[in-house]
């Protein structure tokens, strides 16, 4: 019979490497935890290794060689660009490569996090397999993350189709792309390639891409991704693939090299025995969790995208901190429902909070500058942009969405306005340093204050103040 694991049971068994889980045992472990991680693969999860750093390197380079063609614009003469995709996997890498130390094991062991790499499964409403061996918990995190999904589109998988786990490992640029899928990663990724030299055709069941951001916003996209060579393919879906050929449901058809497939990620929740430790999943597939991440089990947490919330890395770390910290304090802690999101195509779209769309029909007030008004935007020739700020009727900023270079940067001021209940006033008010980017939204927090200065019932108590010094400078005459 195996051995057990530890003698005691642990104060905290987390199952999964990824970012949720490697936050929830560095808190468990911060907070003197007895903390057991495990991961079947590597450590960094997604984010590290298919997700957040590699793409950003890529949209690096794709940015790099981008500007180089556009330069001429600014009056500078850069000639032919040649993209070494060798040499542009070599930095994605590298840039990997650079941040791996931060989440390998040598580092969690040396925050006091105990690393086995192996599978784990419940066994019981306490009790685990991890690595073969049983073990005992007083709380356990399920941090498994999500898997992209593959459309069962007759002959998909014969085609080999590449995800946003797999396309790393591409060693050629591809010279006919078929995207399928129209929301943040297909248009991000699409763009990149295209920069890169790909003829990218973009494929997306809706009518306009990325369905839940504000419809100007998406419009931006979708002409920025056409000027950098993206055929877009839209309101039609992939029906059948033939070698080297998509048919779609309108009839036509699209050739291809290599597929990527972007339409969606679903929990990982396979071969965890939740059912044996009594782990309901929700209608959606994720783990079920309450607001304080808590599952149907009162040993066992969730964190991150097994939960089926938000896929977002921010998401996740804010998961894993808070699910640690209640699974080994006891506290009730619960998640920020206001998320913040960036899709980081070339313009970027920022937004948080209620969207503009919505706005109106709540009562609410929008108030929108166009980035051909800010200085900056002006200055380096993008001014294909806005800013939008939400404001409830108290004026407190309660939803924003921004669209243009570095819309992720602005997005945090923004993200704590909303949080706080600033309004357009504490906005307005703060001194900014020019010219910014973020020039936008005070130019929409001033729009609102001033609006609100020039309204009949201030008007009027302005003409009354003046009165009253008035007679108050008579007497002081006599």
């Amino acid at each position: 019979m195996p051995q057990p694991l530890t003698g005691d049971p642990v104060d905290l068994l987390v199952i999964g490497g990824g970012t949720a889980g490697l936050v929830g045992a560095h808190t468990a472990a911060a907070l003197g935890a007895r903390t057991v991680l495990v991961e079947r693969e590597r450590t960094g999860g997604d984010c590290l290794w298919t997700g957040c750093v590699p793409s950003k390197a890529l949209l690096a380079a794709a940015t790099a060689a981008a500007d180089a063609r556009g330069a001429g614009r600014l009056g500078v003469d850069t000639g032919a660009v040649t993209v070494d995709f060798a040499r542009v996997r070599a930095h994605v890498r590298a840039a990997v490569t650079a941040i791996e130390p931060k989440d390998a094991p040598a580092a969690l062991e040396a925050a006091g996090i105990r690393v086995v790499k192996g599978s784990a499964a419940f066994t019981g409403p306490d009790t685990a397999l991890v690595d073969g061996r049983p073990v005992r918990f007083r709380a356990a995190l399920i941090a498994t993350g999500a898997a992209p999904l593959v459309p069962p589109v007759d002959g998909i998988d014969a085609a080999g189709p590449l995800t946003s786990d797999t396309v790393w490992e591409l060693e050629e640029l591809p010279r006919r792309l078929v995207v399928l899928g129209g929301g943040p990663i297909g248009c991000e990724l699409g763009q990149a390639f295209a920069r890169l030299g790909s003829q990218v055709t973009l494929v997306e069941g809706s009518d306009r891409l990325l369905g839940p951001e504000d419809p100007d916003a998406a419009a931006l996209v979708a002409a920025a991704l056409r000027r950098d060579g993206v055929e877009l393919r839209l309101g039609s879906e992939g029906r059948r693939v033939e070698p080297g050929l998509l048919h779609l449901a309108d009839g036509s058809t699209v050739p291809f090299d290599r597929l990527l497939v972007s339409v969606g990620r679903r929990p990982r929740t396979d071969d965890l025995g939740l059912d044996l430790a009594g782990v309901e999943l929700d209608e959606h597939g994720g783990v079920a969790t309450d607001g304080t991440l808590r599952t149907s089990n009162r040993r066992v947490w969730a964190a991150g995208d097994v939960t089926g919330k938000p896929f977002f890395t921010h998401v996740s770390g804010m998961h894993g901190s808070v699910a640690a910290s209640n699974a080994v304090l006891g506290l009730r802690r619960t998640v920020d429902p206001v998320v913040p999101r960036v899709t980081y195509t070339a313009p970027e779209v920022a937004s948080i909070g209620v969207p503009p769309a919505q706005a109106r029909e709540k009562g609410l007030t929008v108030r929108r500058v166009e980035h051909s008004t800010v200085d900056r935007a002006v200055a380096e020739g993008v001014t294909d942009g806005f800013t939008s700020l939400v404001l409830d009727g108290r004026r407190r900023v309660v939803g924003a969405v921004v669209v243009g270079p570095r819309a992720g940067e602005t997005l945090g001021e923004l993200s704590l306005a909303v949080r706080k209940g600033l309004t357009a006033s504490d906005l307005a008010g703060t001194t900014h340093a020019y010219p910014t980017y973020n020039d936008a939204l005070v130019d929409a927090a001033l729009a609102d204050v001033r609006t609100r200065l020039a309204a009949p019932l201030v008007r009027g108590g302005l003409r009354v103040l003046r009165w009253i010094r008035r007679a108050g400078d008579q007497r002081s005459a006599r």
